[in-house]
């Protein structure tokens, strides 16, 4: 009994110490590629810009510098939170990984390392288990960063972001628009994620015969950031769809795409396969610092706190 609470408070704290980490990891991630976000969204939902910089330039010049950060404050909690799910289900899931490999081995045997597929599936369940959180915030940040500027402006911050969309018609429908097409980015995009890092972890220790703390965190944050290109150049494609999706009309007569099927048609029809990667280039851009930053930031949170 004692050794099963034991357990227990252990596997709860274990469970704390992930989400805080991921907490403090996704303040990192969103102050540091909001910028690109911005343009990533504006390239991906309009034909107004030639490209990055062009996009870039225009924002400057027509909305100033701190249009760069609108809707910054939905994501910084949000985020916050969602980062605090991935890692938090991701090492639930590796944990759960590593126990039924462990149940199939002799008392004496050494433990057995999960296999790539598990930590891909494991990416994969943190990706899902973050959906009902991530839809709504990208949907609203996706609404405050495509608003127009000044007096035109659609919304007057996220709390009235939040009301209209919940109200067009509802909830399942005006708030969760493009949750289909958001939950299966959210299992390929954190399958390749956290299998990338792993990966590259794991060859590095076995490489130079070290513990995993001993990896020094210029090596955390480039292998973060090869993570995070792994992460949108796996799943890119789904991402467009959910921003066309996320930036249609709320109102039955106003939808120019009926599901995430006929978004994923009409792209097709209209643009061909490279209507699939508009805007990839700010977004492989920004996925560098953005990801190197957020497990950088973990890893050391992480290692203060065990």
């Amino acid at each position: 009994m004692a050794e099963a609470l034991e357990e227990a408070n252990s596997g709860l704290s274990r469970t704390l110490k992930d989400l805080f980490a991921g907490a403090v990891g996704g303040v990192a991630q969103v102050l540091i590629g909001q910028p690109f976000d911005i343009v990533k969204v504006r390239l991906q939902t309009t034909t107004q810009y030639k490209g990055a910089l062009d996009g870039a330039t225009q924002i400057l010049k027509n909305e100033g510098a701190a249009a760069f950060y609108k809707g910054t404050l939905t994501p910084l909690i949000g985020i916050g939170a969602c980062v605090s799910v991935q890692f938090g289900a991701f090492n639930y899931a590796r944990r759960a990984f590593e126990a039924r490999n462990a149940s199939h081995l002799s008392p004496l045997s050494a433990p057995k390392p999960l296999t790539y597929t598990q930590y891909y599936a494991a990416g994969a369940f943190a990706g899902v288990a973050n959906t009902l959180l991530s839809s709504p915030i990208e949907h609203i940040r996706i609404r405050l960063q495509t608003q127009p500027h000044g007096a035109g402006r659609l919304y007057a911050g996220p709390l009235d972001c939040i009301r209209q969309l919940s109200r067009s018609p509802n909830i399942p429908l005006g708030l969760y628009r493009g949750t289909a097409v958001t939950l299966l980015r959210e299992a390929q995009a954190y399958g390749f994620w956290f299998l990338t890092f792993e990966y590259l972890m794991q060859s590095d220790v076995a490489r130079n015969k070290i513990s995993r703390k001993e990896v020094p965190t210029w090596k955390i944050a480039f292998y973060g950031g090869l993570a995070g290109e792994a992460l949108w150049i796996s799943s890119y494609p789904f991402d467009v769809v959910k921003s066309k999706m996320q930036t249609d009309g709320l109102k039955a007569g106003e939808q120019r795409y009926k599901s995430m099927r006929d978004a994923f048609v009409q792209t097709y029809k209209q643009e061909g396969l490279g209507g699939f990667w508009r805007g990839i280039g700010p977004t492989l851009l920004r996925a560098l610092p953005v990801s190197a930053g957020t497990f950088a930031t973990v890893e050391l949170v992480m290692r203060m706190i065990t």
